[in-house]
This record gives structure tokens, sequence and C-alpha cells, in this order.
């Protein structure tokens, strides 16, 4: 078995592709030791000191590593992992948890049609780009009276510095372009609510993509907070 290596444009992590399927119910993403327990493969990779992150893409691995743990040190223990789960056939997960595909973009009866495109574009036209770079992306919402997109980035796009590159100059770009939608000022509704006496519904469009924490990064940062004041109220501080 010949595991390839790719690198992305975070420093801090790496693509290890197996040559075999990895992932076939989505991608599924590991933020720490605690949620690997579900997973084989990603607790055997977080006993590694330095490990981070760990990322299961349809085709890959990405593992992103502390910015003080060295690539050198690192690459031949993951190789060695990998190698061993893929040769001994055992399961990606330990209860053979699957889904039907990303659920983010999955297409509902109740999305809008502008909703409905936007989910569109980013599975077909962004997912497949992000995941070269071995990331992700996952939808979290629209906005339509601000036009506001929220998505947050996964696997080595987390905390990767190009991130918001990725979002303002690829993303937003791409999907202003394509989803269709007229601006009407709040005189134009105005005036068409009392022409009509009805409210009316005006076309959507997107005008901002922003970026945002996903559920479980939220609740890290809250438990993160609780700690912090809990030393605090014992006199004592946190460095990060």
């Amino acid at each position: 078995m010949f595991i390839q290596t790719e690198t992305t444009p975070n420093t801090d992590s790496l693509k290890f592709i197996p040559g075999s399927p990895v992932s076939t119910s989505g991608t599924h993403e590991f933020l720490d030791a605690g949620a690997s327990a579900a997973s084989p493969l990603a607790d055997r990779l977080f006993h590694l000191p330095g490990v981070k992150t760990v990322f299961f893409g349809p085709d890959f691995i990405s593992v992103n590593k502390h910015p003080d743990a060295p690539w050198a040190d690192l690459k031949p223990e993951i190789y060695s992992i990998i190698m061993e789960h893929f040769t001994a056939g055992t399961p990606l997960f330990r209860d053979g948890s699957s889904s039907d595909g990303p659920a983010d973009t999955r297409i509902l009866d109740t999305d809008s049609e502008v909703v409905a495109m936007i989910k569109e574009l980013l599975d077909t036209r962004v997912r497949p780009a992000i995941q070269e770079d071995g990331g992700d992306i996952e939808y979290r919402g629209f906005n339509e009276d601000s036009g506001v997109v929220q998505l947050s980035l996964k696997g080595s796009c987390r905390g990767c510095d190009s991130s918001t590159v990725t979002l303002k100059s690829g993303i937003e770009r791409m999907l202003m372009h394509y989803v269709p939608g007229t601006y009407y000022s709040a005189t134009e509704r105005k005036i068409a609510y009392n022409e009509l006496r009805a409210y009316v519904s005006f076309p959507a469009e997107v005008k901002e993509v922003e970026q945002v924490l996903g559920p479980e990064e939220v609740v890290a940062v809250d438990e993160f907070a609780k700690f912090e004041a809990r030393l605090r109220g014992e006199g004592k501080t946190v460095e990060i």
C-alpha cells in the first residue's frame, strides 16, 4: 500500500491519501481526543503528541498539528497508523455510523429558491475545490434580509491564514455572481407596499459570506471561558 502526502495552504496541516476510499458517508472532523472515541483511526492518531485535529474526506485524511510539533517526527508515525488501519480492513467507525452524504447542503422542501441555489453551488462548485486542499465547508445559514451567507471551514482550512481570502475572493465572489437577485431600497419596498397594500416578496441576493464557528467550536470556546473564569476566581491566570 502506497500512501501519498500533499501539502495544503495551511503549513500545520497535511493531506494523506491512502489510495482507497476513506469516508463514504460525507466528511467527518474531530477537534479533540474526546470526540475521536467513535473512530479507531482518529483515536490512534490523537495518541500522537502534537496532533491537534483529524479530518476524514472522501479519499483522504487531513491531520492538523500544533505549531511547535515538527512534521519530521509526526509523519512516519501517521504513515504507520494509516497503513495498519487500511491493511487490517478496520471499519472507520466502531458503531458503523454513516450518513447519506453532507446534510448541510441537502436541499429541503422548505428551502427558498435562493437557498437551494446556494446549497447546490456550495456542493458542486465549492466543496470539491476546498477538499482538494484537504478541507471542507459547512453551510450554516442564509439571512435573506441582510444577504449574508454563513459558513464554517473544516479540516486543513481551519485556522489557515488564507481562509479569509478563500471566503472573500473565492466563495463570496462566486455566490454573488451566480445567485440572482435585485436590490430594493427601503423606500422602494415602502412604495410597493403602499401601492399594493400588501407585503411584497422581493428576490433575495447574496451580499456577503461570513465565517462562523461550528457547534463543536462554540461548545469548546464556552467550556474554556468557564475554565478560565474558574481559575481567575482562584487567583490564577491562563496563558495561551
